[in-house]
């Protein structure tokens, strides 16, 4: 059935990690049987629960396909988790929450940038050998990370804030090394890790970040690496407070050789501050992205961290695509010489409708979750039931099982596209859907 390999774990997500690697490497071929789920887990020595709730997860994320007394199999397709193949088709007239997109009416027209870029570009044109980093970009990029206390480092820049994480992990880990990562988080980080055949401990969150104690254990199980969202966390808003810094740096500090990446992708649209944890291991990185500010389709994040991991990521860079267009660049520079995003009124106008969102929900009795950035995450204890009938409500949201690992079930709700006057109308109708759930945490 699975010949040579041998699959391992005593928890679901270490047990869905194990087929995921075998997969990645090559050692589970496409169309592989998988033993059936009281085999396994009398093999594990684990409930045959954990095991269905592994396979469910595999399932999930399109590794696995399991075609009744047939059993389970690997997808004759790569093993990429596609999260977003979970996405819904929403009908005309209904009103859609599930984008994650920024506000439109919130980004700055970009036609005199493009044009000052052109301007530039043509008194100097970019020729091969140059520097990959504009140094005006560099210079204004590293002026505002000091005033945001970020330490001390050099600065590259990748085409988005995933492409740096993903150089980033690529700079030190290799296939089979664990990653923790934030559950529920972002979908697209919990495929890119899997996808370079690493490993996911998922680390459980609350309103100001990682809990200390579930990074303590994901360190303690060998995690080479840690993802934290610095702010606007996707999908449940939570931002890093200063106390949960200061704990998370204290555990960090027994490890020191584990890699510390910060995603400030929501610069520029939060006003809370921003705490980092980069700086107190050998290796680190923050990845500022200017896609939610300025335009997604700008394509390009801000990178600073340690000498090492700065070479090794510009280095594997000039064996790919070289650099990031510096036409893109000098949009940035001219975006950010002309002060042409607000971000104090950006910030008040998500977190407007934001708060208001969540507090019109307590009012009605359902708990909801938005410290910062343009999403709110709703626990609920049937994802498929509460995104039925809000659809029928007329309202399109987005099912949790795209963010979440072990953590319990949730709705997300983009708010960019909400105006104040639907916020009780929506209101009414997710109390409808939903049965409140208690405690503070994603789970």
């Amino acid at each position: 059935m699975l010949e040579e390999y041998r699959i391992v774990g005593r928890r679901a997500s270490d047990i869905a990690a194990s087929v995921e690697e075998g997969v990645a490497s090559g050692a589970l071929a496409p169309g592989a049987l998988l033993p059936p789920m009281r085999e396994l887990a009398g093999v594990l020595g684990v409930n045959p629960n954990t095991v269905a709730a592994a396979y469910r997860t595999l399932r999930e994320r399109g590794v696995i396909e399991t075609d009744g007394r047939r059993g389970s199999r690997v997808r004759a397709r790569p093993a990429t988790a596609p999260r977003d193949e979970l996405r819904m088709a929403v009908p005309a007239g209904v009103r859609d929450l599930t984008s994650g997109n920024p506000d439109v009416r919130l980004l700055p027209t970009l036609d005199d940038a493009l044009a000052g870029a052109a301007r530039r570009y043509a008194r100097e044109p970019t020729l091969y050998g140059q520097d990959p980093v504009v140094p005006e970009l560099a210079r204004l990029a590293r002026a505002d990370f000091d005033a945001d206390g970020v330490p001390a480092g050099a600065v590259a820049v990748t085409s988005g804030a995933l492409d740096g994480i993903e150089r980033v992990l690529a700079a030190h880990l290799r296939p089979g090394d664990a990653v923790a990562v934030e559950d529920p988080g972002w979908g697209s980080v919990l495929d890119l890790v899997p996808a370079l055949g690493l490993r996911v401990l998922p680390v459980a969150v609350d309103d100001e970040g990682p809990l200390p104690e579930a990074v303590a254990r994901a360190l303690a199980a060998g995690a080479r690496a840690l993802l934290v969202t610095a702010r606007a966390q996707n999908p449940t808003g939570a931002a890093v407070s200063a106390r949960r810094a200061a704990d998370l740096r204290s555990v960090l500090a027994g490890h020191p050789e584990v890699l510390v990446v910060d995603d400030d992708h929501g610069h520029g649209i939060v006003g809370l501050p921003l705490n980092v944890l980069g700086g107190v291991t050998r290796h680190w990185a923050l990845i500022r992205s200017t896609a939610k500010a300025y335009a997604p389709d700008l394509r390009l994040a801000l990178v600073t961290g340690d000498d090492v991991t700065l070479d090794r990521l510009r280095g594997r860079q000039r064996l790919g695509p070289g650099w990031v267009s510096r036409l893109l660049q000098y949009t940035v520079v001219e975006l950010w010489n002309a002060g042409a995003v607000d971000r104090v009124a950006v910030a008040r106008s998500y977190g407007e409708r934001r708060d208001g969102l969540v507090a019109a929900l307590a009012e009605r009795g359902v708990r909801a979750h938005g410290r910062s950035g343009m999403n709110v995450w709703v626990p609920v204890a049937d994802e498929t039931a509460v995104v039925t009938r809000l659809l029928g409500a007329g309202w399109a949201v987005a099912p949790g099982s795209r963010f979440r690992v072990e953590s319990g079930p949730g709705v997300r709700m983009t708010v960019s596209e909400l105006s104040l006057p639907e916020v009780a109308g929506l209101a009414d109708a997710v109390a409808a859907a939903v049965r409140p759930a208690a405690g503070g945490r994603f789970d």
